[in-house]
This record gives structure tokens, sequence and C-alpha cells, in this order.
């Protein structure tokens, strides 16, 4: 059984109301991989209460009970944040898989696109130490609203993308694989998120598809991710 762990900041926590792209991708395992065949761990299950401005919240846009809502993501929350709690994180939880999407918030208020990567570095580090067999997949960072606007903010997450590239490519190793999954190409910030930033029902499935078809391409785990017209978006 391959054990899953969800590592992101609030593009992947989600807040109150929402499915979140991990359960469109709990789906996509499901349905490729079956009931027995996966499972997804972390040591938290909660999303982004707005209201109290904390991660307090168990109101799931879905009640599907079968629904595991574990997690390792934060609503502010970056590489900067997680690095330091990543091997405590895997020690309790342990996983074979991380899917990861971090960056935006680091770039966005703490570092910039070099420290930003050393970062990176840190996690995959102490993330091995506790799990030296770890397969890990990084999303790039997907541009926001304020990179339209902001040409110095988006020249960094344009030079931190880069730095990822690299990263992944020194990094990986036989025993532990690095995958760099593609940004969906379709994803349209105006269409597919409800601020600029989070993702709305279709962004969700694209982020899944995202990694889900990374996953099918370069390792066979699952296969191609449903096209959009036959899961429903809401």
């Amino acid at each position: 059984m391959l054990r899953f762990m969800f590592v992101g900041d609030s593009m992947t926590t989600g807040s109150a109301g929402e499915h979140t792209w991990r359960y469109r991708m709990w789906q996509h395992l499901r349905d490729t991989l079956g009931d027995g065949g996966f499972a997804v761990v972390g040591p938290r299950d909660t999303l982004y209460d707005p209201s109290a401005g904390e991660p307090l919240s168990h109101d799931y846009a879905d009640a599907d009970p079968d629904f595991p809502r574990h997690h390792l993501a934060g609503w502010g929350e970056g590489w900067l944040h997680m690095a330091p709690r990543i091997a405590g994180a895997l020690a309790r939880d342990p996983a074979d898989v991380l899917l990861i999407s971090l960056g935006l918030i680091d770039l966005g208020f703490y570092t910039n696109a070099e420290q930003t990567a050393a970062n990176v570095r840190a996690f995959i580090g102490r993330a091995r130490s506790a799990r030296p067999h770890l397969r890990m997949v990084l999303l790039p960072v997907i541009p926001n609203i304020r990179a339209e606007s902001d040409a110095p903010f988006a020249a960094e997450v344009a030079h931190f993308n880069e730095l990822l590239a690299k990263t992944v490519a020194d990094l990986d190793t036989g025993s532990s694989p690095l995958l760099l999954a593609s940004s969906p190409p379709s994803y349209d910030i105006h269409l597919d998120t409800y601020d600029g930033t989070h993702p709305n029902p279709s962004g969700e499935h694209k982020l899944a598809g995202a990694f889900a078809d990374a996953l099918g391409q370069a390792w066979g785990i699952g296969g191609p991710y449903a096209p959009l017209l036959t899961r429903p978006t809401g």
C-alpha cells in the first residue's frame, strides 16, 4: 500500500466550505489504485476558518465519510515553515510519496528565490533523514494575480521555478526519486481561482491532474487524470 502525504500552503489546506484539490486527488487515486491500494497520511485534518482566522474548520464541501482529510498544509506556511516540520511529520505518519505545492507564500512574504530554493534543499534533506526511500513530487509555483501588476515579484517566481527545476535535477536519486510536475497548461487564475490565488472547483481538478499525470507518466502510479467533463466540478 502506498502512503501519500499532501504538503502545501493555503492552496492545499483550503478553507471552510471547499472540496480542496486533495479531495480531487483522493478520488483519482481511489479510481485508479482501488480503496486498498493507498492511504493518505498527515498530522493535520482541518481547513482554514476565515471567521476565526485559524485552521479550525472541518466543514469540507463533500461529507463523504471515506475521504481521508489528513495533510501537512497550512494557511500562510511555505518551505520556510515546512522544512523544520517534515522530519517530525514523517516520523509520526510515515509516507512513501509526498505531493508538494509550496513556494508562493515564501516569495510573497518571507524569502527571495535563492533563499526559498535553499529551504527546498533543507526540506528534502530532512525528509530523507526520516524516510530514506521517500519519493517526492513537486509542483512549480503558479503565479497569482499579484504577478500581473508586480514585475519584480513575477521575476522572483520565474527565477524560483528555474531553481526548483535545478534542485530536483541535482538531488534526484535512484533510492529517493524526485519528480517535477508540470504546471497545468490551461490553468487561468481568472477562471480557475476565486480570488486570483486560491483554486475554485475547476482549479482543484487541474492541480490534482498535474500531480496525477506526473505520477502516472513518470512512475506508473495510477493513470491519466479523468477529464473534467467526466467529473462534477461542484
